[in-house]
């Protein structure tokens, strides 16, 4: 990593750098604008019904579909990477997952669940939950179809063929276990409607850290890495933790 290395840039009075923040801050308003924009065509977006009544294993016993909603009529699904025999969770999702909790408060508000689903049993997702100190609601898909259904586990069968269907087209993915989004939504007759998924940077926005860098000098600083986010590590393992 070159979290160390020294940043050469421009120096200009401040005058002229208030003349260049006000260009950049006429653009960043136009993002803005375009940010929701977006967000009402997502809103906009026709939903499918769940037909499936999926059982989920969860810390305390069976639960169904209809139970991750609570007393809600809007449910997030946050699709963690974390197989049947993994020791530990993907770290690009444990990244994410150190998001969570702080929010679960704020989406209980405005009317809001939440839920973590891996394929993963529930006695490996205890065991590493209880590693991060998380608390958020997570549950275990390992006996039912929900992750193959929303595109974010893979058989063998489907791997052998070299591609597999991710993010809305045919790719090449190197695990059988894949991060994403979904949405959902629970009407007063209790029908479950899918209103939405997002996948790979699609998960982008949900990194506060990330937004964080983007302000700094150096931003992410991934430029040089074999990948982006190959920096990231469980938050119990970096180095200067």
């Amino acid at each position: 990593m070159s979290t160390g290395t020294q940043v050469q840039h421009k120096i200009v009075s401040q005058e002229l750098w208030l003349t260049a923040r006000k260009e950049l801050l006429a653009a960043e308003k136009e993002f803005t604008r375009q940010r929701d924009a977006l967000s009402a065509k997502r809103r906009e977006l026709p939903w499918v019904k769940v037909e499936k009544n999926y059982i989920f294993d969860s810390a305390n016993g069976k639960v169904s579909f209809s139970d991750l909603f609570r007393d809600k009529s809007q449910l997030i699904v946050y699709h963690f990477m974390l197989g049947p025999g993994w020791e530990q969770g993907c770290p690009s999702c444990s990244f994410l997952g150190d998001h969570f909790d702080g929010s679960l408060v704020h989406l209980n508000a405005r009317n809001v669940a939440f839920s973590a689903i891996s394929r993963a049993t529930m006695p490996e997702i205890t065991t590493f939950k209880n590693r991060m100190g998380w608390h958020f609601p997570w549950v275990s898909s390992n006996q039912n179809e929900f992750n193959f259904d929303h595109h974010v586990s893979f058989t063998k069968d489907q791997r052998s063929k070299g591609k597999v269907l991710y993010n809305y087209a045919e790719r090449e993915f190197p695990s059988e276990e894949a991060p994403g989004l979904s949405v959902f939504y629970k009407n007063a007759a209790g029908e479950i409607f899918h209103t939405y998924s997002t996948y790979a940077r699609g998960l982008d926005i949900l990194l506060g850290a990330y937004n964080f860098l983007d302000m700094t000098p150096k931003g992410r600083d991934e430029g040089s890495l074999a990948h982006t986010m190959a920096w990231v590590r469980h938050h119990d393992r970096y180095e200067n933790a």
